[in-house]
């Protein structure tokens, strides 16, 4: 049960969340298939659950480890990227909505490379409260989304209630993007200090 490295029940929930990317991505290359929508859901909600067991059992039994710790982060963002771009491509994302999952991508990249550059420097980034918020904002908005006009025959109005948390998503993304990016410039500008 106290199992770490590897092949630890956490990191195990984080390789099926990375696993499951492939498999949602090809079943949105069917977008007006109900019947694709649906398991397509399915296998999300399942993803997204595992973003919270894994850190949770981790705590729980101790089974905290450094590639447990990589590739976290990694599943999330990449879940998140390859979603909103099969959603860009099959239209449920469209139009003004565009620029609230261009905020998004381009925050994961910022925050990535920013992560990356202070790591160099021994400096670590905690998450916060609002990104957390933040992360569930963008997993219910995903959710809605990726069951979309499947979704809106039984729950009218589905995507549009996709839409507007995907906006509040965003809104969210700028603040923590901009507070990582406040909280991580003065170990950018000593750096520059002490090489000058």
């Amino acid at each position: 049960m106290r199992r770490r490295g590897p092949w630890s029940l956490p990191n195990l929930l984080t390789y099926g969340r990375i696993v499951a990317i492939p498999a949602l991505v090809a079943l949105l290359f069917w977008p007006r298939d109900d019947w694709m929508r649906w398991i397509a859901l399915a296998i999300y909600v399942a993803a997204a659950v595992t973003d919270y067991l894994d850190g949770w059992i981790a705590r729980a039994w101790s089974q905290h480890s450094a590639i447990g710790r990589m590739l976290d982060p990694i599943a999330d963002k990449l879940l998140v990227c390859a979603l909103l771009l099969m959603l860009v491509a099959d239209g449920t994302i469209y139009g003004w909505s565009l620029w609230a999952a261009i905020v998004i991508l381009c925050r994961e990249i910022l925050v990535s490379g920013l992560r990356e550059f202070l790591a160099e420097l021994k400096v670590s980034v905690p998450v916060s409260k609002v990104a957390k918020w933040k992360t569930t904002a963008q997993l219910l908005a995903l959710g809605f989304l990726v069951a979309g006009p499947a979704g809106d025959k039984v729950l009218p109005y589905n995507t549009q209630i996709g839409i507007v948390m995907l906006w509040f998503a965003a809104i969210l993304t700028i603040y923590t993007g901009w507070d990582y990016f406040n909280a991580g410039i003065r170990h950018l500008v000593d750096e520059d200090e002490r090489a000058s």
